[in-house]
């Protein structure tokens, strides 16, 4: 079975996720003389680095969320298929995809990444991830119901696993994670929970390197371990975890900590797509490419954002998985897009690093600019725009800002909903009882 698209004289450029890099060079190229295919596994795109709020119930996922046909409605060229790809068959140039197969002219792989739980499947299986809008709400669906069954446990031990969160990986996110944790125990969990010792909480960040933010500067790292110190957090460097079995965290030095819930920001590894060179898959199942970010040994395949592997002078391991690097690419490939016809000479990616930065909370941020590192009010001051405007849509931007300034100003939010999803057979059952 073939996707219906429309054919036209327009060469093909089918765009395999809607992520940062693959929204950047669809909306560049849908101003050009081309036919469009964006192809995701969601009908919308997801803003990464704010998961953790909607998962603390600081968001709600709308407000990180949006359409990717709203994106393209005055696009005529453009054409959304909410599919997902099974492989590449690069002699035939086409794919295969659970609605069927799709020709190209260019292809754009954009598939983004996913956790990484290095082969350990008890934590694959039982561990919290934040790597979808979905998974960000599942968690904090957990954290809520947990504290809801703590209310009425009277069993101490019992009582800590419910209360108790680790967070595994000091980087951004596991940094973010923690400190928004502990806001939580500090300032919304005795006004929701008043019946709990909120003393008891405790809050742990597990990582197996001597710092946290390796990326990023001594400067930030030291501040990180400060701002969460000072919030409560219980930091563990150098500290390896080896198992999870839903109760216990297992360490690689002989101890463990109690505790229900594991949020798992460790690592992350490609996403997969078969039909590729073997060849061309490096370390962590990323996608080698050249400078022009070409497949490398496969003709008109391209792949951009974090799933690329481009080795350059600064970046000889490769480019950091960031947004920065996505957006990036997305340009400067639109831009080859559009030279492409015209027979010019196409232009060589060179990753310009604006920075880095990480939020602890409430006035505590840290932030590395290349010529530039400073922390606390200022920080999260410029964190807080840069997000802002980083968002897609007016509407999404208005909204978030709105949650910010009221949570600041009351230290409290009104999104702390356990909304289960229902199934099928509940909602079958709910009808007989009705028509009965």
């Amino acid at each position: 079975m073939t996707i219906n698209i429309p054919n036209t004289d327009l060469e093909r450029i089918v765009i395999v996720g809607g992520g940062f890099a693959g929204l950047e060079l669809a909306q560049r190229v849908a101003k050009m003389n081309f036919q469009v295919v964006l192809i995701d596994k969601n009908n919308y795109h997801q803003f990464q680095p704010l998961f953790y709020q909607v998962a603390m119930a600081g968001l709600e996922p709308s407000s990180i969320a949006f359409p990717l046909r709203k994106a393209f409605q005055k696009k005529k060229n453009v054409f959304i298929r909410v599919t997902t790809v099974e492989s590449v068959d690069t002699n035939e140039k086409e794919i295969q995809t659970t609605l069927g197969t799709l020709r190209y002219d260019y292809l754009v792989l954009a598939i983004g990444v996913d956790t990484n739980f290095f082969g350990n499947e008890n934590i694959a299986q039982k561990a919290f991830s934040m790597k979808s809008v979905s998974e960000a709400l599942y968690l904090r669906n957990a954290i809520l119901s947990d504290y809801e069954r703590a209310v009425t446990t009277t069993d101490f031990d019992e009582r800590q696993g419910l209360i108790d969160i680790i967070i595994v990986g000091g980087g951004p996110t596991g940094v973010e994670v923690a400190g928004a944790l502990a806001e939580m125990k500090k300032y919304i969990l005795p006004k929701d929970y008043n019946e709990l010792n909120c003393d008891e909480i405790d809050i742990y960040l597990i990582q197996s390197s001597d710092c946290l933010l390796k990326g990023m500067s001594t400067e930030a790292s030291e501040g990180a371990a400060q701002f969460l110190k000072e919030l409560g957090v219980i930091v563990k460097l150098n500290t390896r975890v080896e198992d999870f079995d839903g109760s216990f965290v297992y360490m690689n030095d002989g101890s463990k900590i109690q505790g229900n819930k594991m949020i798992w920001a460790a690592g992350i590894r490609g996403n997969t797509v078969k039909g590729l060179p073997e060849n061309s898959i490096v370390r962590g199942n990323r996608i080698k490419v050249d400078r022009f970010n070409q497949v490398e040994g496969v003709d008109r395949v391209f792949a951009i954002g974090d799933i690329a592997y481009m080795e350059e002078e600064e970046y000889p391991k490769g480019h950091p998985q960031v947004a920065q690097v996505a957006i990036q690419q997305g340009k400067n490939l639109a831009k080859n897009f559009k030279l492409l016809p015209q027979g010019k000479p196409l232009r060589a990616f060179t990753y310009r690093d604006l920075g880095s930065m990480a939020t602890i909370g409430r006035n505590r941020a840290v932030v590395d600019l290349p010529s530039y590192k400073f922390k606390g009010f200022f920080a999260w001051i410029i964190w807080l725009f840069v997000h802002l405007f980083s968002l897609v849509g007016i509407k999404n931007r208005l909204f978030v800002f709105i949650n910010w300034v009221w949570n600041y100003m009351t230290y409290d939010q009104s999104l702390r909903l356990i909304i289960q999803p229902k199934t099928k057979e509940k909602i079958v059952s709910t009808e007989e009882k009705k028509q009965s």
